[in-house]
């Protein structure tokens, strides 16, 4: 008996060891790309870091100094607000739309689904905003075709009360992957709510928001929380759609672009990195503050 228990046991230690060899490259990773850099991003956050110079500890002067010298930081913030909270509603509900359409039993869906989603996988590369910068300038697409009714173009992408407005539409347009998402959301929503429903006399809006809106709530929640931190962290298309620098009058400077300028234009990698920490906390905060409001809209059938 004794024997048989200690042969389990070196076995079970055996299967253990082998369990940790092969979860041994994804620690190493882990360490090496993700948790060094990040610690390592912090020391730097409070430190004049440069790579030009020497540095020294400075503690919370990289933070105050956002808040205090550098205007171009609160322009920063305020845009990225606007940005991600004009599209990530426009997006979601867009998606929705769209997802609610096809769950109609349109014929061909597999070839729909795939086209729209592949603007998600587009979305954020060079192409697409260099497209995109293309389509809005002065002698681009839009103003060819408001051309046809007589109405006078613009250089929507060169003209600061409407550049920003460019980057939301370009956004909303990445609708893809929510809708695949609320898609098969709506698949799992039984029909039989929906014939007891019209027996009863509910109208059409009566029933997206007695039985959609609530059976989808935790999709929605979902898809909120993913579309707000890719919209906090969005870079390409204004950095290529703006050229760099935030043009024109800073209209199109987003959070991510200005941590960018700061660290590798100007070198100021530790407060560039106490920037990037601030936005780390600025994506928590909001995502606990949704976790919070939760639970007064989010519905799961389990309960």
């Amino acid at each position: 008996m004794a024997d048989t228990k200690g042969a389990l046991r070196k076995r079970r230690r055996k299967e253990y060891l082998t369990a940790y060899l092969f979860l041994l490259p994804w620690f190493v990773g882990l360490i090496a790309i993700t948790a060094g850099p990040l610690l390592t991003s912090l020391y730097l956050s409070f430190t004049d870091y440069s790579l030009i110079g020497d540095s020294q500890w400075v503690g919370f002067d990289n933070y105050t100094r956002m808040f205090q010298d550098d205007p171009r930081f609160i322009k920063a913030l305020t845009n990225t607000a606007i940005y991600v909270f004009v599209s990530v509603p426009l997006q979601l509900a867009f998606a929705l739309a769209l997802a609610m359409v096809l769950d109609r039993g349109v014929s061909g869906l597999p070839i729909y689904r795939s086209v729209y989603y592949l603007p998600s996988l587009l979305g954020s590369s060079v192409a697409i905003a260099i497209l995109w910068r293309q389509i809005f300038g002065a002698d681009g697409l839009v103003n060819e075709f408001l051309g046809i009714f007589g109405i006078e173009g613009m250089g929507w992408v060169s003209h600061p009360d409407t550049a920003l407005g460019t980057l939301i539409i370009l956004n909303v347009w990445t609708f893809g992957s929510p809708m695949v998402i609320f898609l098969a959301g709506l698949r799992q929503i039984p029909t039989s709510y929906y014939e007891a429903a019209s027996l009863d006399g509910a109208s059409k809006a009566r029933q997206f928001f007695s039985i959609t809106l609530p059976l989808l709530s935790p999709i929605i929640f979902f898809n909120l929380i993913l579309q707000l931190i890719n919209a906090f962290q969005s870079f390409t298309q204004a950095f290529v759609i703006s050229g760099g620098n935030g043009s024109p009058a800073d209209s199109t400077l987003l959070y991510t672009m200005h941590v960018y300028q700061k660290g590798f234009n100007s070198f100021e990698m530790g407060y560039a990195s106490a920037m990037a920490w601030v936005l780390v906390l600025i994506i928590a905060a909001l995502t606990g503050v949704n976790f919070l409001m939760s639970k007064y809209w989010v519905f799961y059938s389990d309960k």
